[in-house]
């Protein structure tokens, strides 16, 4: 029987045991083959509790945000401490194939990576927002991890942190760089989730009873698209050079300079029926964006 709650792996070394390898070279850092994985029928969620890069080939069908992708690039994922990773129903496919880096938050302990790390927003998205890459990209960084795979298996001096912490960060900023590529390249996808996300907002906005619900959040936006926020608003920044924030404000506004224009209900009502608890917030944002009160903007149509 498959168990619904997470497994918690607390240290790379219980990692490795829980995989069925070897123990590691070093106790802070690991590069693991997931070929060799042993395969948990009863396990299909865990939970690190360090950092995990990884490079997979052989993910048929894995979801990424609501579309299916058999996977012919390499596909790579980032992971921070307290993510959950599920499994794909049936277990590990047969043909997987790929590595996963592990990395211990104390290894980058007194490092300046250790305050950086947490500024790469791919760490925060879900795990099916995956980094397809071409072949050319996916040989660099094949390079970078053969580096610091071939650093920490050999004899550990003063040296070697700070040559493993050079290729991190270099693996990093690559990873940051492709990235930006793919929100290029996957305009069809992109626009796509965009033309959701309006969807999403016409319908919410739509609603009777927005009194009740409140304003619509980012989590809520993201949710219903089955999207990390953090993925959500660097797509939308790409696309529209707005975050998620401002794109529902902006919804907001033009259904509110709608009602002002078309109805003679007071600013106050229009307000509550726009999800807001305070009639002066929304005096507030509308003036913030329009530079007009809404009562000013209701006086031009006369």
């Amino acid at each position: 029987m498959t168990n619904a709650t997470p497994y918690r792996i607390k240290s790379i070394t219980e990692g490795h045991r829980l995989a069925g390898l070897e123990k590691p070279h070093h106790p802070l850092i690991s590069l693991v083959d997931v070929a060799k994985f042993k395969n948990h029928s009863d396990i299909n969620a865990v939970i690190f509790d360090f950092y995990v890069v990884s490079l997979k080939r052989g993910c048929n069908n894995l979801l990424y945000g609501q579309q299916k992708y058999d996977f012919d690039e390499g596909l790579m994922a980032f992971m921070s401490p307290g993510q959950i990773l599920r499994g794909e129903e049936g277990g590990i496919p047969p043909n997987l194939e790929g590595w996963m880096l592990f990395i211990h938050p104390d290894f980058l302990w007194n490092t300046p990576l250790a305050k950086k790390i947490k500024q790469y927003e791919y760490f925060g998205y879900a795990t099916n927002e995956a980094l397809f890459l071409s072949d050319k990209e996916e040989t660099l960084i094949n390079g970078i991890i053969d580096h610091i795979k071939q650093e920490y298996q050999a004899n550990i001096d003063k040296f070697s942190q700070d040559v493993i912490i050079a290729q991190l960060e270099l693996l990093f900023t690559y990873a940051e760089r492709f990235y930006e590529r793919q929100f290029i390249t996957r305009k069809i996808t992109n626009h796509k989730i965009l033309g959701r996300l309006e969807d999403a907002l016409t319908d919410y906005f739509n609603n009777e009873d927005l009194l009740s619900k409140g304003l619509p959040t980012v989590q809520y936006m993201a949710d219903t698209l089955h999207i990390s926020t953090k993925y959500l608003s660097n797509l939308l920044k790409q696309l529209t050079g707005q975050t998620t924030q401002q794109h529902i404000h902006d919804r907001l506004i033009e259904k509110a300079k709608e009602r002002l224009s078309t109805t003679h209900l007071s600013v106050s009502e229009i307000a509550y029926a726009l999800g807001f608890e305070h009639a002066q917030s929304f005096s507030k944002l509308f003036k913030a964006k329009t530079k007009q009160s809404p009562l000013e903007f209701r006086q031009s149509f006369n």
